[in-house]
């Protein structure tokens, strides 16, 4: 039963569209006070704008397609993204909130590029309350959200804590203002190439067991320690492969070149990862921050292929500065007391983030 005084609106009814003819590359040398945004934010200030008010901005090409926003007033968007105005009656906030809850993506199409048209999501039927309840909505959401945002921003210190105390007790890998002897790799550990045949002929065959299957996306995502995966491989699969020990460093050497993680649990990788077992001149902890500090370098040394890739052979002869094991451990200590600060925000970003779904699966679900 509709609650008293909301009605049912279609998007079109309730917004109007504009496009921007706004071409990216065509604006680079055009600079001044007015903020130009894309589809993953701000781009560059231009010495025009689009909108003199707020408005909502909708990715509707390529990556990211369907991701709502609000901007500011005296700015504009690339033409890849759509302007969403509301109208008279119907509060920015809100009609935010009901975009985002529409999940526009699933309104895509085209293969390569995906597309979304205003012609399609416009048709959706959406409850709207009065003004004073999409207000009180909308603030009841916003709070939520500068919670998320918070907690999410006190994450990221934590990790720029880890960065600080890493270069204030050993210094710069690649300038090693500190004078600690220089290493190869090789002397640290041993390198080993993940063996998995992964290819699109045998993929069917390989996957769908127990045994987890490291790839590259689950590096990149990981924070130091990798504690999530989302394959598996089959018996075929453990057959032809290698099965990785927890405690193993997992590090990325084609497309994304050098992110690094730890395991904490048994897994196999493909051939796009590599494995890492440090000998005890070293610790994970160590070598994690070491190559952190150095991805830009291997980007920059990569083979310029069709895609990037770095060998073992580039691996083992790396020299890295190799401070003693009691610094090691020290700085081990205070890495890990990080870590449990920030496992206890990740819990609590994990539960307001339940209660905002829940609470916009209560007025738009």
């Amino acid at each position: 039963m509709m609650k008293e005084g909301w009605v049912r609106k279609k998007i079109k009814d309730i917004c109007d569209k504009a496009s921007s003819n706004i071409v990216q590359n065509k604006v680079m040398d055009n600079n001044g006070d007015y903020p130009l945004y894309g589809a993953s934010g701000f781009v560059k200030c231009l010495d025009f704008y689009h909108r003199d008010e707020p408005y909502i901005g909708i990715v509707k090409d390529g990556s990211g397609v369907g991701r709502v926003n609000v901007y500011p007033a005296y700015s504009s968007l690339v033409g890849t993204m759509q302007y969403v105005i509301p109208k008279n009656g119907f509060l920015l906030g809100y009609i935010k909130y009901v975009l985002q809850s529409l999940n526009l993506a699933h309104f895509a199409s085209g293969a390569a590029i995906p597309h979304i048209y205003f012609k399609d999501y416009g048709e959706c039927t959406v409850l709207i309350p009065p003004l004073s309840e999409q207000e009180s909505i909308v603030a009841e959401l916003d709070k939520l959200n500068e919670i998320l945002a918070k907690k999410q921003e006190q994450l990221k210190e934590l990790e720029r804590l880890g960065l600080a105390i890493f270069y204030d007790m050993f210094g710069d890998p690649i300038l090693n203002e500190k004078n600690w002897e220089m290493v190869p790799f090789s002397y640290v550990g041993t390198f080993g190439r993940g063996v998995s045949k992964h290819r699109p002929r045998n993929a069917e065959k390989l996957l769908g067991g127990t045994v987890p299957l490291i790839q590259t996306g689950d590096v990149a995502r990981a924070n130091m320690y990798i504690t999530e995966y989302v394959s598996t491989y089959s018996e075929f699969g453990v057959a032809q492969s290698k099965i990785w020990k927890s405690g193993t460093l997992c590090i990325t050497i084609a497309a994304t070149i050098g992110k690094c993680a730890i395991l904490t649990f048994d897994a196999c990788f493909p051939d796009s990862v590599v494995g890492f077992v440090a000998n005890s001149r070293v610790c994970n902890e160590y070598v994690y921050y070491i190559f952190g500090s150095i991805q830009g370098v291997l980007e920059e040394n990569a083979p310029a292929v069709a895609q990037k890739n770095i060998n073992l052979a580039t691996l083992n002869a790396l020299k890295i500065p190799l401070p003693p094991l009691d610094a090691q451990k020290e700085f081990v200590n205070k890495i890990l007391r990080i870590e449990k600060q920030k496992q206890k925000i990740k819990q609590s970003i994990v539960e307001v983030q339940q209660l905002l779904d829940y609470t916009m699966n209560k007025y738009f679900g």
